[in-house]
């Protein structure tokens, strides 16, 4: 959803059609963005194997550029160039590697020229956009607040099949629809920083009791009965987790026992199925609803570094609380959590590369709204940047 975002972007700017291979794994989770058309390649499309191409493809701007079979030279006449070219604009794609001049204003000239253009990507490259000259004007004029970028091509680009929209339907009304205030928190535990059940539990309720997102509890008392009190106001938490043992943990502690501010808190997490399955089709509905379960909240948590909280709070075009990773010490990170300050993803693998040079060079020193990320994949990711305003 973020590569998409960005390719459309990307389309815009460069007054292209947008056309999607479509894997088998995209089936059924959107609509077409327009009645009556399709944005898929068709089936009997003369190129195949375009899910195929990698970094070392020898149609790839970075190979032709490197072997000098490509007139880089901004003056070029189409004629002089290729008929289709591949963008390889993947995390594995390196700073030193000649792929990265995509982001460069005079090999944008040569590829403007270009009719075809097969762009991969599995990455979030809207902030790179905004770092080359040529395109700097009309991205002004279009996202006056630049941080809005992806909440506006999202909302406007993305829009769920019947069969998502049904499943995020039937929940908001049956569990989210009365509530006066919707407190989302999505958890994602990664491999480089591991954290037990217990220990991201425990993360979550300091987090959210501490920044005053959900009252304490009187553990020296049982919920008895529901508060009458008029002054009762219910908050309903939605958890997003591939685990079940933080919700019951959650869920137990707001049903046994009476909270300090006489407030009524429901728990709910619409599925765990503890492992992340994106070759089963039903998984990724489940996880698109999810999604847009979590942009209706009012207010979000969400695990540093997440792609799938990004995608959450940039649709709902509001400023996380960020769970701080743990980064291998597999325990809690003072203080749990710290506010966004954009509402912008973050671009995991922006390239570190200095286009009038050809050497190194820090990216976030050429345009002052494009910076360093604010969550802590910021430690895995050096590089990385995102939109602040």
């Amino acid at each position: 959803m973020l590569s998409l975002t960005a390719t459309f972007l990307y389309a815009l700017l460069t007054d292209r059609v947008m056309l999607l291979h479509q894997p088998d794994d995209m089936v059924d989770l959107f609509c077409e963005p327009f009645p009556g058309t399709t944005w898929y390649l068709p089936s009997d499309f003369p190129i195949h194997g375009l899910g195929g191409d990698n970094k070392h493809s020898q149609n790839s701007y970075g190979y032709l550029v490197e072997k000098n079979l490509i007139n880089t030279d901004f003056n070029a006449p189409p004629s002089s160039l290729p008929s289709s070219l591949y963008l390889h604009l993947m995390d594995d794609m390196g700073d030193d590697h000649l792929h990265v001049r995509f982001f460069c204003d005079d090999d944008q000239q040569v590829i403007s020229k270009i009719n075809w253009v097969f762009l991969r990507t599995n990455q979030y490259i809207i902030p790179g956009l905004f770092l080359i000259p040529k395109y700097a004007e009309e991205l002004a004029r279009m996202f006056p607040l630049k941080e809005t970028a992806f909440h506006h091509l999202g909302r406007y680009l993305l829009h769920p099949s019947n069969t998502v929209w049904g499943i995020i339907m039937r929940y908001h009304n049956s569990y989210l629809a009365k509530s006066k205030e919707i407190i989302g928190i999505q958890v994602r535990i990664f491999d480089w920083a591991p954290i037990s059940i217990e220990k991201s539990y425990e993360q979550v309720v300091k987090c959210t009791q501490q920044e005053l997102i959900l009252p304490g509890v009187n553990l020296n008392q049982s919920q008895i009965s529901p508060s009458t009190s008029t002054e009762a106001t219910a908050k309903t938490v939605l958890l997003v987790s591939l685990y079940g043992g933080i919700y019951q943990r959650l869920y137990n502690l707001y049903f046994e026992h009476p909270t300090t501010t006489g407030e009524m808190i429901s728990v709910y997490q619409p599925s765990h199925e503890e492992k992340q399955q994106t070759e089963k089709k039903f998984h990724n509905h489940q996880a698109m609803a999810e999604i847009w379960l979590l942009s209706f909240s009012d207010v979000l948590v969400t695990s540093a570094g997440s792609t799938f909280g990004y995608v959450s709070y940039g649709l709902a075009g509001i400023k996380p609380w960020y769970l701080q990773s743990s980064i291998g010490s597999r325990n809690i990170q003072n203080p749990p959590c710290y506010r966004a300050a954009s509402i912008d993803p973050c671009y995991h693998t922006a390239p570190n590369f200095n286009c009038k040079t050809g050497g190194t060079g820090d990216p976030r020193s050429t345009v002052r709204h494009v910076r360093q990320c604010d969550d802590h994949s910021v430690y895995i990711y050096a590089s990385s940047v995102k939109l602040f305003d």
